[in-house]
């Protein structure tokens, strides 16, 4: 115990664990909704800073790469501890956990995912020679960390540095490179800023300049998106339902009926969108309801789209699941609507304890918080159809799942006209959680080129062009309609078509580069 106190009185005299500390909450502000782009940098600089020892023949190696990865650790438990701090209102409001068990459940996982920054500033420090080989080994080690926190426990990839920059001059590299090129240009810039100020170092920062033009300049060259000559007209519903109501069976026809109430009076939309779980009765129990408004629809040559929850009885599996009602082709004139009919989406990425409990036989009994409901979904296929509505091609993506850029890439196909995302952000109440959200959507839409449709419970829904970076939004905490004309747009961007492959030939090119300087500067030193 007394050890314990006096390693907490050091590390609280230690000016830069503070100044790691600093970094990664101030990063908060560079996501939305502040929005603060150009503090990106100075944030990532400083961090780069504080994992530095600056003393003679001590700046890489074993001992000086421990020290990197405690400042490295500490950096990231502030970018997750204030950055994803709207968990803690699922937890602690709908989650049923006394204060103590839910702040003690954000800082575990606060510190998981602080070890992935931890590992990045380790793997530089300790590979690196030199401070040019340190700058490359630490876009390899970020490039690395970030895939794997990603994927690991099935990933989550929030708060990549990459989102920064959704509004910022840069977001034109988003159709090239990707968020996840866009998070290494951060640490590059940040890298080059760190040198500028501490060595005066002006050749790297011409150089990172330099290769951000060239990347730019193939941006422009290859840049084949524009509009097509289609515009058609969609409707957004938000319904604003409690979240302590969504799943009562008592209130499952007042649902029903108040979206089906705010659909009536907008029919002529090409396009009808309800949010994630709109209709809160199983798919299977709403087949009367699900014929009329497919018959209404049809009757009205439109189409909707609409989450529900689809529980088969038989099989005893249950699907996050999108489905589409009225018109499903140019051609139809009567929509037909079919139990388990093939056009549809099943989400694939659940959300643990949400969606899934790992472990489920021994946390259910323990809290409120594993036993929520609707927590047994099933995954649907990684890969699957667009969606077909009214002759147009859906790119769906259910909540979560839209941060996945490769999952959201996977079902991407060049005729794909709209990029299309369902929620309910309720769970988060007015934390930034939901801005977070919407701006992680945009920049997938970015990425691709397609406009982005997004619909929720409570907000944010809107509308978002990627060309024109023009974004119409509903008012959070409403129920409200929304009736936008979208331009569709045509051509395929480079990421489309090549995903993170670019960046990943990079990576490795620039790994065996600084390794071979390392052992060069070995031999040179023997």
């Amino acid at each position: 115990m007394k050890t314990l106190l006096t390693n907490c009185l050091h590390l609280a005299k230690d000016k830069k664990a503070w100044l790691a500390l600093v970094a990664g909450l101030f990063l908060t502000l560079c996501y939305a909704p502040f929005e603060i782009w150009p503090l990106t940098f100075a944030c990532l600089a400083l961090a780069i800073y504080s994992t530095h020892t600056h003393n003679s023949g001590q700046q890489y190696g074993k001992l000086a790469s421990k020290r990197a990865a405690k400042y490295g650790f500490i950096f990231g438990l502030g970018w997750f501890g204030a950055g994803i701090s709207w968990v803690h209102v699922s937890i602690a409001t709908f989650g049923g956990m006394p204060l103590v068990a839910s702040v003690l459940l954000m800082v575990l996982l606060c510190a998981y995912l602080a070890i992935y920054p931890a590992l990045a500033f380790m793997f530089a420090t300790r590979f690196a020679s030199g401070p040019s080989s340190y700058g490359l080994l630490l876009l390899s080690g970020f490039a690395v960390t970030e895939y794997l926190r990603g994927v690991v426990l099935t990933g989550f990839p929030w708060l990549s540095f990459g989102y920064t920059q959704t509004d910022s001059p840069l977001n034109f590299l988003a159709p090239l490179i990707g968020e996840f090129g866009l998070t290494l240009v951060c640490i590059a810039i940040a890298f080059a800023l760190y040198r500028l100020i501490i060595a005066k170092d002006f050749k790297l920062t011409i150089a990172t300049a330099a290769i951000i033009a060239v990347i730019s300049g193939m941006g422009v060259v290859s840049r084949s998106n524009q509009y097509s000559e289609t515009t058609i007209s969609a409707l957004l519903v938000q319904g604003n339902i409690k979240q302590s109501l969504r799943f009562e069976p008592s209130e499952f026809w007042t649902t029903m009926s108040k979206y089906q109430d705010m659909t009536r009076p907008h029919w002529d939309a090409d396009l009808i969108v309800w949010p994630e779980a709109a209709i809160p009765e199983i798919e299977a129990l709403a087949d009367s309801f699900l014929a009329g408004l497919d018959s209404a629809a049809s009757f009205n040559n439109t189409a909707l789209i609409t989450g529900i929850v689809d529980y088969q009885l038989d099989t005893k599996t249950i699907f996050n699941t999108l489905i589409v009602l009225g018109n499903k082709e140019h051609s139809d004139e009567h929509g037909h609507y079919q139990y388990l009919g093939k056009n549809r989406y099943q989400k694939h990425q659940l959300l643990p304890i949400g969606e899934f409990v790992p472990f489920e036989d021994i946390l259910r009994p323990i809290a409120p918080l594993f036993d929520l409901p609707m927590s047994s979904f099933t995954r649907g296929d990684q890969v699957q159809n667009n969606l077909r509505a009214n002759g147009l091609n859906i790119l769906p993506a259910i909540c979560y799942e839209i941060a996945f850029a490769d999952l959201v890439r996977g079902n991407y196909h060049n005729d794909s006209d709209i990029l299309f995302t369902v929620s309910n952000d309720a769970w988060f109440g007015a934390s930034h959680g939901p801005h977070q959200h919407m701006q992680i959507a945009r920049m997938r839409a970015l990425e691709l080129q397609r406009p982005l449709i997004r619909v929720t419970n409570n907000g944010i829904s809107g509308v978002y062009d990627p060309i024109s970076q023009i974004q119409v939004r509903m008012p959070q905490f409403k129920a409200d309609t929304l009736k936008v004309n979208i331009k569709l747009i045509q051509g395929d961007s480079i990421y489309s078509q090549y995903g993170n492959l670019p960046v990943w030939l990079f990576i490795f090119s620039i790994t065996i580069a600084a390794l071979i300087v390392k052992f060069k500067y070995k031999d040179n030193h023997r």
